[in-house]
């Protein structure tokens, strides 16, 4: 009986903070107060990025500009309190599903080369390869095991075996759309029905060179804020 009057007494008692270093303590059972943090903006492109901190909507500076990866940027304050940043930003670049590896009927192979990679040299005979094969049979040639022909139309009249070219560079879109889609190697299989695949052979070389080429492109954009040390760009 006496504890919980005791209790009840304490319940009265006004609510009161006390900082201890840099924590905020209560005497609600000495709980940290947590600092509260911002809900993050998502967005799709780099100029989404680059627009959010241009106009200075917030004021929050300095910030942190993160290439985590090819496809994913991110935009964060110092340390709060607590040791935790505020994710004010983020974009995630929106690309082409491309299952490299996988085998496509020749129909949809041709789609996928058509949709998802730049016009290059390479791309055009690709598909002028697959769009003309006239046989589902694809022939392994050569000691090495790697080398491949098909039968394909090469005139108005003509058929005849054709060598795959191995391997083949191209520039799928991988990355985001304002800057250049870095170009890498892959290797070119076809197989019987026939269908055709690309795997990646590069090694993931590819990924860093995007990450520069992100970092090229913020630089630019946001060198004022840079020399003014408002904003730090990290990939």
């Amino acid at each position: 009986m006496i504890k919980e009057a005791i209790d009840k007494i304490l319940g009265l008692a006004g609510i009161h903070t006390e900082q201890i270093g840099e924590q905020v303590f209560t005497n609600s059972d000495l709980r940290r107060v947590h600092e509260a943090t911002t809900e993050t903006l998502k967005v799709r492109n780099l100029g989404g990025i680059v627009d959010y901190i241009t106009s200075n909507f917030d004021g929050k500076f300095p910030f942190i500009v993160h290439i985590q990866s090819p496809t994913h940027v991110s935009v964060v304050t110092g340390y709060n309190r607590d040791l935790q940043r505020n994710l004010i930003i983020e974009a995630n670049a929106l690309l082409p599903d491309i299952n490299f590896g996988s085998y496509y009927n020749i129909e949809s192979f041709n789609i996928l080369l058509q949709s998802c990679f730049v016009q290059t040299n390479t791309r055009d005979a690709l598909l002028s390869i697959v769009g003309n094969v006239k046989d589902e049979q694809v022939t392994s040639f050569g000691d090495d095991g790697v080398s491949q022909q098909v039968t394909a139309k090469t005139g108005v009249a003509t058929v005849e075996n054709v060598k795959l070219p191995n391997p083949v560079h191209l520039k799928p879109f991988r990355t985001f759309v304002e800057i250049e889609q870095p170009e890498s190697a892959f290797v070119f299989r076809m197989k019987d029905g026939p269908s055709a695949a690309l795997f990646e052979a590069d090694g993931g070389e590819w990924k860093l060179r995007a990450i520069a080429e992100i970092k090229v492109y913020l630089d630019e954009r946001l060198e004022d804020f840079i020399n003014d040390d408002k904003v730090v760009i990290i990939g």
